[in-house]
């Protein structure tokens, strides 16, 4: 067997083998590419009634929604998030952890999200945040709705194997020579050109110029499915260097019972006024060491801002900017802009969609390229 043939058994027999799985991930991909321009439209919840001048404090809203969700007892209060917009609601959730040996995600924990006016403190939701469009979306791509330690394996699994169909299918795209090469980089589609022409252009011609974008969506992907190609990718933009995290914890000294946050979130919002939006993650009430963290996001990755502070005197402990972290911290920071391309922009978001959409055909265009051949031999062995 020559090279060229066994990179086209290679090329065939992988892309057969994953190609169900790249479709899936191809299409919710593109899906979820958009989904925080998406969200604010197809639901109607994160928008008040009516824009007041004063917003009630945190801590009422957090008294409320667990009031609201006290149809979930056993949902313990996790965080909430404030947008830097006036016309929007604050999010509020919980969670219970169920079955952890569940196959599927959504029997494995629960997750409320209640939706709540900031001036007024009505309930505009409870929604059941396992089965939110977007979030089913997310999980489908992300698991195949398995819980992680099925779902990531078989994921990363076959995202590997795309990358390397990747490979192997520029490697059989290569010309020959420059005469070759012209009919390789564009469609010269004529009124006669047959289906079979066309879906091997679109195959051959479109993989090649979304080729680079796959593999950056497909190699940032594995971060998420393998959890040492996660630590691996670190340590090689630290230089072979491992770090260990910082420890911060409360004073225990200033022990009281309740939680200053409503102190926190005004300090978080003064040394940040310009954020797009504010989240704040609650410690569990029987951890006593544990701080008090909130996290703001800005239009750009660079630019957000982790702070802890004292969960009892809502002192700030720590700050910490993008410029603060590691270089494997840094990477991992923007790894999620690189996938789903908003690094760039809207424009970065608008090339993964396309990028997402192309890796979603190429296992069906090639599978139509491998049956029309099949066919055409099978004929000539019937009509001889």
């Amino acid at each position: 067997m020559t090279f060229k043939n066994f990179i086209k058994k290679a090329h065939l027999w992988l892309g057969l083998s994953s190609g169900l799985i790249v479709i899936i991930l191809g299409i919710t991909g593109c899906l979820y590419v958009f989904e925080e321009e998406l969200r604010p439209i197809v639901h109607d919840y994160y928008y008040v009634d009516q824009v007041k001048n004063k917003k009630l404090p945190i801590s009422q809203l957090i008294q409320i929604a667990t009031e609201a969700n006290k149809i979930n007892p056993k949902q313990t209060l996790s965080g909430c998030r404030v947008l830097n917009d006036e016309k929007r609601t604050a999010i509020i959730w919980f969670f219970e952890e169920l079955d952890k040996d569940a196959i599927w995600y959504w029997n494995r924990y629960q997750s409320t999200y209640v939706y709540l006016d900031p001036y007024s403190g009505s309930v505009k939701k409870l929604e059941n945040y396992n089965f939110e469009f977007f979030v089913f979306v997310r999980m489908l791509h992300q698991t195949l709705c398995f819980r992680s330690e099925i779902g990531d394996p078989i994921v990363g699994t076959a995202t590997i194997i795309f990358i390397i169909s990747l490979i192997t299918g520029l490697i059989l795209w290569w010309p020959k020579n420059k005469q070759a090469a012209k009919q390789r980089f564009w469609f010269r589609w004529k009124n006669t050109t047959q289906w079979k022409r066309k879906n091997y252009d679109l195959h051959n011609i479109l993989g090649y110029y979304m080729m680079f974008f796959a593999l950056i969506i497909a190699l940032t992907g594995l971060v998420w499915a393998f959890e040492c190609y996660d630590k691996g990718v670190q340590w090689l933009f630290n230089g072979g260097k491992t770090f260990e995290k910082e420890k911060i914890v409360s004073d225990t000294t200033q022990y009281t019972q309740n939680t200053a946050t409503d102190k926190i979130y005004a300090t978080t919002i003064k040394a940040n006024p310009n954020a797009k939006s504010y989240y704040l993650f609650l410690p569990k009430a029987e951890d006593s060491l544990a701080t008090f963290q909130t996290f703001v996001r800005y239009p750009s990755r660079f630019d957000d801002v982790s702070m802890q502070f004292d969960r009892y005197t809502g002192k700030n402990l720590k700050t910490i900017t993008y410029s603060d972290k590691n270089n494997g911290e840094k990477f991992r920071f923007i790894n999620y802009d690189l996938h789903v391309g908003s690094i760039l922009g809207f424009p970065g978001k608008i090339l993964a969609f396309f990028a997402s959409l192309v890796s979603a055909s190429l296992p069906i265009t090639g599978f139509l390229i491998w049956w029309g051949r099949n066919n055409k031999k099978k004929k000539a062995i019937v009509k001889s």
